[in-house]
């Protein structure tokens, strides 16, 4: 689950040179005002609200997967492939979001768009259409593709189409969109898979991307949309050698759980960790296009501890995403309508306590721990609700998962940006949602080895649901107290957040 301030360091890696657009009265900067009947009358309201549907498509069928997948792997078989779903489509919105800041510099806007929006309905359509577990897993690499990189490029288009005097109202409502996304993806797949098929629910995305390009072409008319804009300085490289490191080594921790042999899937996962590693250090000798600051493990700094927070939290809280609703269904025969509701839930108290706790930085570090404690206690305490299969349990759980994602992770980014060096705050900023996308691959990959190890391996039956139901959370209790003792050396910083204010 990624919410819209995850994203918010990216635009920062592209130049702002531009202040006075389309009929923005630029006397207003300075009283921060903006005329909204104005705006929309000169068409950039309206240009600005179809830019945003990107984001909303990505969102959506990124909740959504979760709800269709009974219906589906019922279908298809491919059970043992389920923790690839989540994690092919991460890969895709890590590369595809890393290259679009620096394709706009080259290719125009407008192209990036129609191309991005055709990538994402072709994925839809595959997914939509497959005969088999692996077909569908290549539309979903292709889905996330065109997605990452239509949340990419909304960002970038802010910067290239709009006056710096009203980014933060268009941020605002970016983050709004995100909200409904993450609110109506799961109840999408769970009412179309209720009323039609699951089918239809990729279908819907393939007829909303289409449209998209469509629309992109006709709608992004601007020069500054139609032709490329090179930056300021020399656009940093793109790192080819890094990001081929984590895609074979998520693929291969990935395919560790397929086929589980004690000697082979031990291989795999040791050489899938080992490129791990030597992403890291690829990452580290890149500086001119580095995704990480520096330290990035550390727990002598706020920086490397706080990194460590986000990427443990990421991996552990995977499993319910991926496999709540299949082992809701076939345990309990919980309609997936309800498994909607409960992750809709969890996208709803992120936000909520997000907001409640958005005026309170002079506790910063109380609230960060505390939002630790709350996300380690809904990853241990699914580990006994998932198999008894209560209702408000599994919710008390789930709104424990995000109201502590909620009222935390503001502050950690705002200590991790405020801790790094002043050269690196940029890249600091935008590393945390590098490191959530990260983070979700991986986890769901290990979370494939945990469930095919506990019993999918054998096929979706109601015993080894029951099996791999009792094991597939307590395996990243680990990784939640992990997350925790970060968190508490994270919030040790003495630097105030004010510092970055």
């Amino acid at each position: 689950m990624v919410l819209p301030e995850s994203l918010a360091g990216f635009w920062c890696h592209t130049p702002a040179s531009r202040y006075a657009k389309h009929g923005v009265d630029m006397t207003e900067i300075g009283t921060n005002r903006v005329d909204w009947r104005a705006l929309w009358a000169s068409g950039d309201l309206a240009r600005f609200c179809f830019i945003s549907l990107g984001i909303l498509l990505h969102a959506t069928n990124e909740t959504m997967v979760a709800t269709v997948m009974p219906a589906m792997v019922g279908e298809l078989a491919g059970v043992q492939l389920v923790g690839w779903s989540l994690a092919i489509y991460e890969l895709g919105a890590i590369v595809a979001g890393a290259a679009a800041g620096r394709l706009v510099s080259y290719v125009a806007l407008r192209t990036n768009m129609v191309v991005a929006a055709l990538l994402y309905a072709t994925g839809a359509l595959i997914c939509a259409t497959s005969p088999s577990m692996q077909l569908f897993l290549a539309g979903r690499l292709i889905e996330g593709l065109g997605g990452g990189a239509l949340v990419s490029l909304a960002f970038v288009s802010v910067e290239r189409l709009f006056s710096r005097a009203i980014w933060p109202q268009l941020f605002g409502i970016m983050s709004a969109i995100w909200g409904v996304a993450a609110f109506s993806g799961p109840l999408l797949g769970a009412i179309m898979t209720e009323l039609l098929s699951w089918r239809w629910a990729f279908g819907v995305f393939t007829f909303g991307g289409t449209a998209m390009a469509l629309a992109s072409f006709l709608v992004l008319n601007t020069p500054e949309a139609t032709r490329p804009v090179t930056s300021a300085g020399k656009v940093p490289p793109f790192p080819f050698a890094a990001l081929a490191c984590l895609a074979v080594a998520v693929v291969l921790i990935a395919s560790a759980g397929v086929d589980i042999a004690v000697l082979r899937s031990s291989l795999l996962i040791v050489l899938g960790l080992a490129g791990l590693a030597l992403f890291f250090y690829i990452d580290a000798l890149k500086p001119r296009s580095r995704l990480f600051p520096s330290g990035l493990f550390s727990w002598r700094t706020p920086v490397g501890a706080g990194m460590t927070m986000v990427a443990a939290f990421s991996v552990a809280t995977c499993s319910f995403g991926v496999y709540g609703p299949l082992l809701l269904t076939s345990l309990h025969d919980i309609p997936l309508l309800t498994t909607g509701y409960i992750i809709a839930a969890e996208s709803i108290a992120w936000s909520i306590l997000s907001i409640l706790v958005a005026n309170a930085p002079q506790r910063e570090r109380l609230i960060i721990v505390v939002g630790a404690l709350m996300i380690a206690a809904g990853i241990a305490g699914f580990a006994y609700t998932i198999p008894l299969g209560s209702i408000p349990l599994i919710l008390i759980c789930a709104l424990l998962q995000g109201g502590g994602f909620g009222i935390a992770w503001p502050f950690l980014t705002r200590v991790i940006v405020a801790s790094a060096p002043d050269d690196e705050q940029t890249i600091a900023s935008a590393a945390v949602p590098t490191m959530q996308r990260i983070g979700y691959a991986v986890g769901a990959a290990l979370a494939g080895i945990v469930a095919n190890a506990s019993g999918f391996s054998q096929g979706l039956n109601h015993d080894a649901a029951a099996n791999v139901a009792s094991w597939l959370f307590l395996a990243f209790v680990p990784l939640g107290i992990l997350g925790c003792l970060a968190a508490l050396r994270a919030s040790a910083t003495n630097r105030p957040l004010e510092a970055i204010g």
